[in-house]
Parts: C-alpha cells; structure tokens; sequence
C-alpha cells in the first residue's frame, strides 16, 4: 500500500490525496501541464476505448491480433510447459487469450496474471479467460511497477515466466522511461523468461493522425473523458465544452501527442486535489505520447534492458511489430 500524500488548502488544513489527486495536481500546476494517460481508464474510458479499437482508423488493435493468432504456436512453444502469462495492461484480454487458446490446446495449461489500473478491464479480461477450464487467473490492481513483482512473487510455476506488454503501450513512455521499466521488467525475471512486447510503427503522417483524431470523435471523447473524472471524482469546476481535443504529430521525436487544448483564458478549482489552475487561452493539457518505432529500434532498445532478441515479426502493411524477447 503506497503511503498517504497531502497536500496544504488553505493556510492550516492538510487534505489526503488520492493517487489521481496528487498527479492532476502536481500535473496541473506544472509547465507544461500534463496528466499520465493511465488515467484514461475508468469504466467509460475503458468502453470508450474498446470502441475506438473497432475503429478503421485504428489499425494497432486488428494488426497485433493477426500478428498473435498467426505466430501463437511460436510464442507458446518458447514458453514451453509450466509457464506462467503475465500481461501489463491487461485491457479487455482478448489478445491474451489468443495465447492462451493455443496453450490450452496444446496441453499446457498457463498460469495467467493480469496488471492495470482499471478495475473495468481486470473484470472484462478475467471474464474473457473464465472459458478456458483449468486456467488460474490472478488479477492485480495495481501499476507495473507494483504489480509486477506481486505477479512474479505468486507465480507457482517453475517454467518460464512470460510478460505481455501489448498495445503498443511502451508508446506510451518517453523513451527512457520506456527503457527504465523494460530493465525493471528484466530485474524481476528470471534467466530464459520471455517478454512479448508489441509496438505501432512509423507511418505516414496523415494515417497516424487519424488514428488518434477519429471522424466519428471516439477518441475526443475518450481524451474529455479525462475532464470529467476531475469533475465528478475531485470535484473540478470544469465547463468540458470550454477544452477541445487536438492531435499532434512530433516528428522530431517520432510521438503523436493528445492534448486537451483550453479554448479561453480561465481558472479551474479542483477541490479534492487542493488546487487551482490558470490556463491561458491556446494552453492545453498534454495527456498522452504516443512514441512510434522503427523495427530495429525496438531490438536496439531491448538490447539496452538487458534483453535479447528471439524473434521479431513485422505486419508492413499496417506497421505494426511484435518483438520477443528473452532474458
């Protein structure tokens, strides 16, 4: 359980914080600002995204489940029996049990872990897997870097651990936070076990903003979102009407980034984060990087962890990579 924070209200009174208090808080109140986008994910931003993930723009989702269902056997093999699945970010876990079906098939029988933060997406993931009879899942509440250790701590298995981290999530960390949690990930694991990371790759500009900036405005929605947990949640003052989604590509740094843009000068009290925040007109709050990646890049950057590559397996046409690992 991680310590209590407070923060000051006023000149006497200390209010306790949640979680997401203290990072919209010390978000909001820096330059520029920013909230981590693992907070996108209540129960309508997990639905939301669910959504979006069916949309034509949004190839990540379709071309890493054809990746999986078409190299599974391989996956599954270089585990081997006795294993244990761990998945980071577990989502809605039908990618997992794309794995897991093989496995099952094949007489192995995984032991599975699901990490995220959502409550919604453990009840949908472990939902997902109940079908396969004989199957311990284990759900963690929890970050990665909290729940991994819980998961590598309970597994019963003495087969090789392998940890999913699909989505093209690692997209979701600056590229040395990216590496710092692949080395974490390396630390916790043992010699032989496997890491399956999946990763969106460049593309032409015109494709990746549609993907994150959507004609039906699915993933406006999504980014909004965000608002209105700070509303209901930490009691925010916030007219949803006065921010406007925005997508960015950053080609210097290879991300596309979604930003909650402030359409007027106003100030913001946020009471359950003890704060108040002043945004000008134009200033927005950066809530989401999207890092994309060169094939070589990703082997490079695994290399880097301590990680060596075992195979990697490339969908050209949608721009997509799976990459895996061993320790």
């Amino acid at each position: 359980m991680s310590t209590p924070r407070f923060a000051a209200r006023g000149d006497a009174v200390l209010v306790e914080l949640s979680p997401f208090a203290e990072d919209v808080r010390s978000g909001l109140l820096g330059a520029p600002k920013r909230v981590p986008p693992r907070w996108f994910y209540d129960a309508l931003g997990s639905a939301l995204f669910e959504a979006i993930c069916r949309l034509p723009w949004y190839r990540i989702t379709r071309s890493e489940t054809a990746l999986l269902s078409r190299h599974a056997g391989a996956i599954v093999a270089a585990a081997g029996e006795a294993s244990s699945f761990i998945e980071l970010g577990a989502g809605s876990g039908e990618k997992l049990a794309i794995l897991v079906e093989r496995a099952v098939r094949d007489g192995l029988g995984p032991e599975v872990h699901l990490i995220d933060v959502s409550p919604r997406a453990l009840e949908l993931a472990s939902t997902t897997l109940a079908r396969f009879a004989g199957v311990g899942v284990t759900a963690h509440e929890a970050t990665y870097d909290a729940g991994l250790p819980q998961a590598t701590g309970l597994s019963r298995r003495r087969g090789r651990q392998l940890v999913l981290f699909l989505g093209s999530n690692i997209g979701n960390f600056d590229p040395g936070e990216a590496l710092g949690l692949l080395r974490r990930i390396a630390d916790h694991l043992r010699p032989g076990d496997l890491v399956l990371v999946g990763a969106d790759l460049v593309k032409p500009e015109r494709e990746l903003l549609a993907a994150y900036d959507d004609p039906l405005g699915l993933t406006a929605a999504f980014n909004k979102n965000l608002l209105l947990r700070m509303h209901v949640e930490l009691g925010a003052e916030i007219d949803l009407e006065s921010f406007v989604h925005e997508a960015r590509w950053n080609g210097t740094h290879s991300r596309v980034e979604m930003h909650l843009v402030s359409t007027r000068r106003q100030v913001i009290d946020i009471p359950r984060a003890a704060c108040r925040a002043v945004f000008e007109r134009g200033e927005s709050i950066w809530t989401e990087s999207s890092y994309k990646f060169q094939p070589r890049g990703l082997v490079q950057l695994g290399a880097r962890a301590g990680l060596t590559v075992v195979e990697q397996w490339v969908d050209g046409s949608a721009g997509f990579a799976l990459t895996l690992f061993h320790v």
